[in-house]
């Protein structure tokens, strides 16, 4: 046992020597690869890509919701807020708040060199032409002004709107009566040629006219059948669906451009965990070929150290080229200009509490969801089609009221001047059964609304439920895993240093680092994963916590 005990404390004091005397620069052909890799596939400094020192930032930065010392953003902001009413940092309630929310935002954007091109039927044609050279950080609240301004879908529904709004005018010109006026002035020529038998001569012989005509029309359509009523209360209807289709776009834009927001978190996260898996594969090859050079050591250990490091390595180009493509993503969404690259600039972090109860946010979303509404709508639309087909054939009333005069400008009479006034009475008795057809028709399109009503409140009540019990998991999820990080990270120091005193194995050096950037992974996807729970559920409830549903003017 004493030799024992004298040949450790001998490789120990030996192993501290080689250390202090080569400053632990041995490197070896891997590392040098893995990091050759690393730098072609990151991107410039401005990037600003999450580091492992930013892990623990992100740790210490991250408390519980339920801690009274440590409050988020969207805490302090709900203090003096009703309790049922959200936490959270950018969603404003109405669409007054919306629009002054994002002019606000927008105005702290940079110039505008992020928006696309004015010509929407712009293809580029040279390389330079979709170079990213452009490399902007955007907070999560940016993202989603930019996605409310830029949006295809939205500027398509917006006009849709006003089209519908124009056709409203068309259909209550109908409420006023119509004026026609004819005036038309002719001056004729005339020549006759006749022939004389007793002469044997041909005489000609002219004439010239000049008439002058002019006529008022008064016409007006005192009784339709309800058609015309029918008509405009149609194109009203027709409006509000229009506007509610405007509003679901609006807000699935923002949930979009908000889960894409978290994506690229995450993606962030990833390369920055596996930057750490690097980092610790480099330490434990360092040490492995300390060892070897001791004596305490074999080839084996440093050659399995070399495999783990090139493996980290080629995790760290996945997630790397994974990240590339979360950028892209965010900004096809955003439908940002062709030389922009976007970056997060909100750390990772609880973006606010949900403090209504499950059946609470359920009774919410039926009251808030637009697509419910539509439906509603619809079932008007489809009443106002059957009282149009019905008009068909109830009796009609119209009124004419009509002034003219014909005057003859070559001879000495004067004009002749008319009145007439008629009341006119038209009832179609048989059409061959259209109208009752479209009425029942429009009827089957009442029953489809009501179909789809019962349908919509159902899958609404599943996405609440789901993006819920999604909610509370991830909450859970934090805390548990934030334990994890900090154990995980006590055990890898421990195995190292287990392992440098030469009473560990590489292998539980190699563990403990597995078993850390699983349990770092773990705690950043709890809180993303969070995050999109949050952002589901305030999709599903849709404008909460206003009261009434909003239109995007």
């Amino acid at each position: 046992m004493f030799v024992l005990r004298y040949c450790v404390c001998v490789s120990v004091s030996l192993l501290a020597v080689l250390s202090w005397n080569t400053g632990l620069t041995a490197q070896t052909v891997s590392s040098l690869e893995g990091e050759s890799e690393a730098e072609k596939l990151s991107l410039d400094s401005e990037l600003s890509q999450p580091r492992v020192t930013e892990i623990r930032q992100m740790q210490e930065s991250s408390v519980p919701s339920q801690n009274p010392k440590n409050t988020s953003t969207a805490d302090k902001q709900g203090k003096n807020s009703p309790p049922d009413m959200l936490s959270q940092s950018a969603s404003p309630s109405t669409l007054e708040e919306s629009e002054q929310f994002s002019e606000t935002v927008l105005e702290k954007l940079p110039p505008n060199n992020l928006n696309p091109n004015g010509n929407p039927l712009l293809r580029p044609t040279r390389p330079e032409d979709v170079e990213t050279n452009i490399n902007q950080p955007l907070t999560l609240n940016e993202v989603i002004a930019l996605a409310l301004q830029n949006n295809r879908q939205i500027e398509e529904s917006r006009i849709a709107v006003d089209e519908v709004k124009a056709r409203l005018v068309e259909e209550r010109a109908a409420l006023y009566p119509t004026l026609d006026i004819d005036s038309r002035l002719n001056r004729e020529f005339i020549e006759r040629q006749t022939a004389e038998f007793a002469t044997g001569q041909d005489t000609v012989a002219k004439s010239r006219e000049a008439t002058g005509i002019f006529s008022v029309a008064l016409r007006y359509d005192i009784y339709t059948g309800g058609e015309r009523d029918g008509r405009i209360m149609r194109t009203e209807r027709e409006i509000r669906d229009r506007q509610l289709e405007l509003e679901r776009i609006a807000e699935q834009v923002r949930f979009e451009a908000t889960d894409n927001y978290y994506l690229l978190q995450n993606a962030d996260a990833q390369v920055a965990i596996t930057q750490a898996d690097v980092e610790n594969a480099s330490q434990t090859l360092r040490d492995a070929q300390l060892l070897e050079r001791a004596g305490l050591g074999t080839r084996f250990d440093v050659l399995t150290a070399e495999g783990d490091l090139a493996a980290a390595n080629e995790q760290l180009t996945r997630a790397i080229a994974d990240q590339q493509t979360a950028r892209r993503r965010l900004a096809e969404t955003l439908s940002l200009g062709q030389h922009v690259q976007l970056v997060a600039a909100d750390e990772i972090t609880e973006s606010g509490v949900w403090d209504l109860s499950l059946e609470e946010t359920i009774v919410q979303a039926y009251k808030k969801r637009s697509e419910l509404e539509q439906q509603l709508v619809q079932r008007e639309i489809g009443e106002q089609d059957r009282r149009i087909a019905i008009a068909g054939v109830i009796p009609r009333l119209d009124f004419l009221a009509n002034y003219g005069f014909d005057d003859d400008f070559d001879d000495s009479l004067g004009a002749l001047e008319n009145y007439r006034f008629e009341t006119r009475l038209t009832w179609r008795l048989f059409d061959g059964g259209k109208a009752f057809a479209g009425a029942r028709a429009a009827e089957r399109r009442i029953d489809q609304a009501n179909i789809r009503f019962a349908d919509l409140r159902n899958e609404i009540r599943f996405e609440v439920e789901e993006a819920y019990f999604s909610l509370v998991a991830n909450r859970e999820n934090i805390g548990s895993t934030r334990q994890n990080v900090e154990t995980r990270e006590e055990a890898l120091r421990l195995a190292r240093l287990r392992f440098q005193a030469g009473v560990g194995t590489q292998t539980d050096v190699i563990n403990a680092q597995r078993d850390l950037s699983q349990a770092r992974g773990n705690f950043l996807q709890a809180i993303i994963q969070y995050n999109q729970s949050l952002n589901a559920l305030q999709r599903s409830v849709s404008n909460f916590p206003d009261n009434r549903l909003f239109e995007i003017r």
